[in-house]
């Protein structure tokens, strides 16, 4: 896995005061959406992971968090891009991406991108919002149910605690199934970030054990066991 040169050049704060920062980078380290880097060396005892939240020419902007004590002119060493990202079907045209982890900054990428494809999408989330195309139609989670069979694919953005109440959030009964094909990039704690099988970010996935740094952070819905 190839460590590529990066550097900070602007901190933001996001709608709710959380930080998130530009870096410039080589096109090569920028993660797709759902994939990630991790930070190697620096002041922290544990990399920094870091979702794309925006990309430009020459780096990305990441989804918060970032380390505190990042400033511009902060030198990083990025590894990866690292895991598995969203990959939207080509017959899906109508998208709803559900934001569950306090921020909907790591499914705005995909957003974007399903827009310029001429896509219809509707994000729906409790997290306060950035600043979001007009295309974009927003609503609070709770109207998620209304939406279930109107959306051909699900993208969802999620701490791995959130799974065990996840079909309530959808309107599914226990032993309900999805109405269509649906992905998600599930937030566990990743302290090796890939680089070993501490075995801390384990999800059960068909029965059997998968680690979301590696086998993830993006699963299939059907796969999990929720």
């Amino acid at each position: 896995m190839r460590v590529h040169a990066g550097e900070v050049t602007e901190i933001q704060l996001d709608s709710a005061g959380n930080l998130a920062a530009w870096i410039f980078c080589p096109p090569q380290a920028i993660p797709a959406p759902g994939q990630y880097v991790t930070t190697v060396g620096g002041d922290s005892v544990l990399p920094a992971h870091l979702f794309l939240a925006k990309r430009s020419h020459n780096g990305f902007l990441t989804a918060p968090p970032v380390p505190p004590n990042w400033t511009p002119g902060t030198r990083l060493q990025l590894r990866g891009p690292l895991g598995k990202g969203f990959q939207i079907p080509a017959y899906a045209h109508r998208l709803a991406f559900v934001a569950m982890g306090g921020i909907s900054a790591r499914l705005m990428p995909l957003t974007h991108q399903a827009l310029q494809d001429d896509r219809s999408v509707a994000l729906f989330t409790d997290a306060p919002l950035p600043p979001i195309p007009l295309a974009l139609e927003a609503h609070p989670l709770s109207a998620l149910p209304e939406f279930i069979s109107w959306a051909d694919f699900l993208a969802f953005d999620l701490p791995m605690q959130v799974l065990p109440r996840l079909r309530e959030t959808i309107g599914l009964s226990p032993q309900g199934y999805l109405p269509c094909q649906g992905q998600a990039l599930v937030l566990a704690p990743m302290p090796c970030g890939a680089l070993a099988d501490c075995g801390v970010c384990a999800l059960q996935v068909r029965g059997t054990w998968k680690l979301a740094c590696k086998e993830g952070p993006v699963f299939n819905l059907n796969d999990l066991d929720w």
